[in-house]
């Protein structure tokens, strides 16, 4: 396992994208290789005043509270020029920015009076947008990337329930903001590299108390041997008080199940869902 390498997918410098480059002083990213694969992550502090200026400009948005811009996870394989990258400016990017999609509500107006201090001595750029942060994000995909393709083979659970010897792991956040304290909207990372298979869920998850619950899964399965990748996107979402009732029955503590977005995505309904594959051949 080496801990340096080059990252080759994760925008900046030339990257087409336009999204900042790593902050000075950031360590270097963690990376493990296995099979013509290599996975990296890399995990920073929030960043400080410059670069988030920066972002803010490039994005056209106010950013979220907690905004780790050097933080990443990636896939990348070689042999095929397949890689995908997650990333807090991409994710950010896919925010909409026109205001049509903003939660009318009344904490709307506490969140902007909330940005008028978060980031003290930054030009804020003030106009309408998603200030949910809710996100459609499914990856970054490395030009030189062969496509995915629709397909009906779902991701095989049964073989990542087999208590195979975890080689590498990671838990990445990407951006965090407490929606003016009436909640949280968070997109993180998890990896997990087993001998044979790896799966990677990047999750973006929004509470907004009272109002609503939004759940928007992205897992990347990548077969070592077959050399095939699926991607699946899930859309979850429900009212607040519909998850609320619905919790009244069991003998959990509710406040905390209502935090906790692995049992909520189990409770909330989906919404919509895509499958894709791609093979890298041998």
């Amino acid at each position: 396992m080496s801990t340096g390498g080059t990252r080759t997918v994760r925008p900046g410098g030339s990257n087409p994208t336009g999204a900042p480059a790593l902050s000075a002083g950031t360590q270097s990213p963690n990376t493990f290789s296995i099979k013509g694969f290599k996975i990296t992550t890399q995990k920073s502090p929030i960043l400080k005043a410059g670069p988030i200026e920066e972002m803010t400009q490039k994005l056209g948005i106010t950013v979220p509270e907690m905004i780790f811009g050097d933080n990443f996870v990636a896939i990348e394989h070689e042999p095929s020029g397949w890689g995908i990258e997650f990333n807090a400016f991409d994710a950010l990017d896919r925010v909409d920015k026109t205001g049509q999609k903003m939660l009318k509500v009344a904490y709307s107006h506490e969140w902007q009076k909330s940005r008028e201090t978060t980031h003290e001595g930054i030009k804020e750029i003030v106009k309408p947008f998603d200030w949910s942060y809710s996100t459609d994000y499914q990856g970054t995909l490395r030009p030189t990337a062969p496509p995915f393709t629709k397909s009906q083979d779902p991701i095989p659970i049964e073989l990542l329930k087999r208590p195979d010897p975890i080689l590498f792991f990671d838990d990445v956040v990407l951006y965090e903001d407490e929606l003016a304290d009436n909640g949280i909207a968070m997109f993180s990372c998890k990896i997990r590299v087993m001998p044979a298979r790896l799966l990677l869920l990047a999750r973006f998850f929004m509470r907004l108390d009272n109002v609503i619950f939004r759940i928007r899964d992205t897992r990347v399965y990548v077969d070592f041997d077959t050399k095939e990748v699926t991607r699946e996107h899930q859309f979850r979402e429900c009212e607040y008080e519909k998850v609320r009732k619905s919790l009244a029955s069991i003998r959990e503590d509710v406040p905390a199940v209502m935090r906790d977005p692995n049992r909520l995505s189990q409770i909330i309904p989906l919404v919509d869902a895509s499958l894709e594959k791609v093979a890298l051949g041998a």
